[in-house]
């Protein structure tokens, strides 16, 4: 059996790799939740206030994949114990108008896309 090769224009496609890094459910709430904050900051606990249904785990790696991918920013303070707060990089706040975007339409299709 031969494996299926895969396209190389699939591996360059604007939608599928910037979209990868911040589609998924955790990471458009994080963004979106750093962006409502009203200092545009938040620690690591009041995140998962916000997300009681996300895990720790899940957060944190989450915000991982953020940081990584230039979304959001990480900084400790060398303190006892220490502070470490997030805030979203100038390119995750460019994000917002997009997801306020995207917000409206799903509350605008919601019945016509979750319907049974």
């Amino acid at each position: 059996m031969t494996k299926k090769e895969i396209n190389p224009e699939y591996l360059t496609c604007p939608i599928r790799q910037v979209i990868s890094r911040f589609g998924d459910k955790w990471s458009m709430l994080v963004i979106y939740s750093l962006d409502a904050s009203t200092t545009g900051v938040m620690r690591f606990n009041e995140l998962h206030a916000h997300m009681v249904d996300c895990s720790q785990k899940m957060l944190s790696k989450t915000l991982k994949e953020l940081r990584e991918s230039h979304l959001v920013d990480r900084t400790v303070y060398p303190e006892v114990p220490p502070r470490v707060e997030y805030r979203l990089t100038d390119v995750g706040k460019s994000l917002i108008p997009v997801i306020e975007q995207l917000i409206g339409w799903a509350k605008k299709h919601f019945d016509d896309v979750v319907r049974p």
